[in-house]
């Protein structure tokens, strides 16, 4: 196995908020996740993969409404091809409230989850994930990416909860990177 690389990849994602009241919000959300693994690895061996995304800021407004807060963060990885997946676990993070981050597995993908809330305008990094591999037969390729392709089959969501009028409403919001790179790619040989 070769040493492990990192390189900072900056990321657009699409989100859409949906309010019980009014039309859906558009806008867009930068992120970068500094992603590390190792360059190659032998056929059948084991190895990790590290995301770990930038710190983020809270937006304070979105098309003119004021964000409070946000909550139930979650963000999806697919399980990579090529590579069985013997374990995961998250580390650091700050700014992410009190709630304890968890990380699962589900429907082929590593699902971190992060309590909140987070106040509007807060800068915030969420915890570095990282996924144990046993590489498959050579000839391929293990790499890494985030889920999600469109609004309804997000890689990142969360509720914001925005004030309107004497009530503060919870707002889900959807994202997905747009476009969605590779992360990290380990050649099996």
């Amino acid at each position: 196995m070769s040493p492990a690389s990192a390189a900072g990849t900056s990321l657009d994602m699409a989100c859409q908020a949906s309010p019980p009241i009014g039309s859906a919000q558009t806008f867009d959300l930068s992120a970068g996740v500094d992603a590390s693994a190792p360059d190659t690895v032998a056929p059948g061996g084991s190895l990790s993969v590290t995301l770990a995304p930038e710190q983020m800021t809270v937006p304070g407004s979105v098309s003119g409404y004021t964000v409070k807060s946000i909550k139930n963060i979650t963000l999806k990885a697919p399980v990579p091809t090529n590579a069985t997946l013997t374990g995961t676990r998250l580390t650091g993070g700050s700014g992410i409230g009190s709630g304890t981050p968890t990380v699962s597995v589900s429907g082929g993908e590593v699902i971190m989850s992060v309590p909140g809330p987070i106040g509007g305008g807060r800068s915030f990094t969420l915890p570095a994930l990282t996924m144990d591999l046993t590489a498959g037969t050579s000839g391929g390729a293990i790499e890494t990416r985030l889920a999600g392709s469109s609004y309804s089959s997000p890689g990142l969501t969360f509720t914001a909860g925005v004030p309107i009028l004497f009530v503060t409403v919870s707002v889900p919001t959807s994202c997905y990177p747009s476009p969605n790179p590779v992360l990290t790619s380990t050649t099996i040989g």
